[in-house]
């Protein structure tokens, strides 16, 4: 069967989908308000490239956050997981999992501030068959259009970012009693943009990874999946008590 794969691949019948966003200077990154800390920003520092430093080699240090970028949310990540797992004992048969894409583009289109609610997964499950066992649920928005650049892309005003996401309620419903493994979004974190004024707070951090659940995020590409039948690569770095990890997230998708 891996041949078959792999042969499938290599005549493209299978494609491999890149959902991962461009890890370099300008990549957006989540902003805390005072008085939270904030992470610091994916950044290179070159050690050498093919001169006197190093003739015949070109390599880099680079400075970056957990969370920086196309990352692994962990459970340990949040204060409803400190006792789950951190991203290098998630087990490598979970990195590999089938995923479904619930697309809300066109609502998140008309009001940035929408969230999805039970309502709206059930009709989906009506349309498309249920939520996949150990899989994830990839939540589609359209928000990746904006990730060009750090103001678009937060969307922010005095009252605070305006980015589409999943209501408490929901967030419980999908963590608690669905069989999926973990959330994928477009946005820069798994929550709505006013998510620090919902009850709880940040409730797809609080309920998924409390539940020993996991997140994805940001991500792009959606629109190149299918509602179902893709299967979803991730790879994070094993970090050893890491609260997360930038990823290369990949979709494998029958054409």
């Amino acid at each position: 069967m891996l041949a078959q794969l792999l042969a499938a691949v290599a005549d493209g019948s299978i494609e491999v989908v890149d959902l991962t966003a461009p890890l370099s200077e300008s990549t957006p990154i989540l902003q805390l308000p005072e008085p939270f800390a904030n992470t610091v920003p994916f950044s290179l520092r070159e050690i050498s490239r093919y001169d006197d430093r190093g003739p015949a080699w070109y390599w880099n240090d680079f400075t970056t956050g957990e969370h920086v970028g196309t990352h692994f949310d962990a459970p340990v990540h949040w204060a409803s997981g400190r006792d789950g797992e951190d991203v290098s004992q998630v087990a490598p048969g979970r990195l590999i999992a089938p995923a479904v894409v619930l697309d809300f583009s066109a609502q998140a289109a008309a009001d940035p501030d929408f969230l999805l609610e039970i309502e709206h997964v059930r009709d989906w499950e009506e349309a498309h068959g249920p939520l996949p066992e150990g899989g994830w649920l990839l939540y589609r928005t359209g928000w990746d259009a904006r990730s060009g650049g750090q103001e678009e892309f937060l969307n922010a005003d005095e009252n605070g970012p305006h980015t589409p996401g999943i209501s408490p309620a929901c967030a419980r419903w999908l963590a608690e009693e669905t069989p999926v493994l973990g959330l994928g979004t477009e946005t820069v974190g798994t929550d709505a943009g006013g998510a620090h004024a919902f009850d709880p707070p940040f409730p797809c951090h609080s309920f998924f990874l409390g539940a020993g659940k996991y997140g994805l995020t940001p991500l792009q590409g959606l629109d190149r999946l299918p509602p179902r039948g893709a299967a979803l690569i991730a790879t994070p770095l094993p970090i050893v008590g890491g609260s997360g990890s930038p990823a290369r997230v990949l979709a494998l998708v029958e054409r």
